[in-house]
């Protein structure tokens, strides 16, 4: 019983230093809310030959401002869900002729965190 007490605690713990570190990286908003303001970008996301939409193109130029919260967004289980693949997300920024992307910006670094009981894997920018 103390085991899995012990268990649960370093679950929780664990749980939320993923929250906090999910947190900020888009402001007051969170990724899966920024992805959302990039419906228009969907079809570019799946497709690297698929034509870029001038609204796409406007909001990647707000959010690029920010590549932290870019990469999030490109990361988020609602760009997940759309279909869109990172590495053809990643493109739009250049694809849409953005002056003031972020160059040579690499997204995130895997850390494992692991647990006697479960194995997790979370992606931290």
């Amino acid at each position: 019983m103390e085991t899995s007490m012990k268990n649960i605690c370093v679950f929780g713990v664990l749980a939320l230093l993923a929250i906090a570190a999910d947190a900020g990286r888009c402001g007051k908003s969170d990724p899966d809310t920024e992805a959302m303001k990039l419906i228009d970008c969907a079809p570019a996301a799946r497709d690297e030959h698929a034509q870029v939409l001038k609204t796409c193109c406007i909001q990647v130029e707000q959010l690029e401002k920010n590549p932290r919260c870019l990469c999030a967004v490109v990361f988020s289980d609602t760009a997940k869900s759309s279909g869109a693949k990172p590495e053809i997300a990643l493109t739009i920024p250049k694809r849409c002729n953005l002056l003031k992307r972020p160059v040579g910006y690499k997204c995130g670094r895997k850390v494992k965190i692991t647990s006697q009981s479960f194995k997790t894997e979370k992606m931290y920018w």
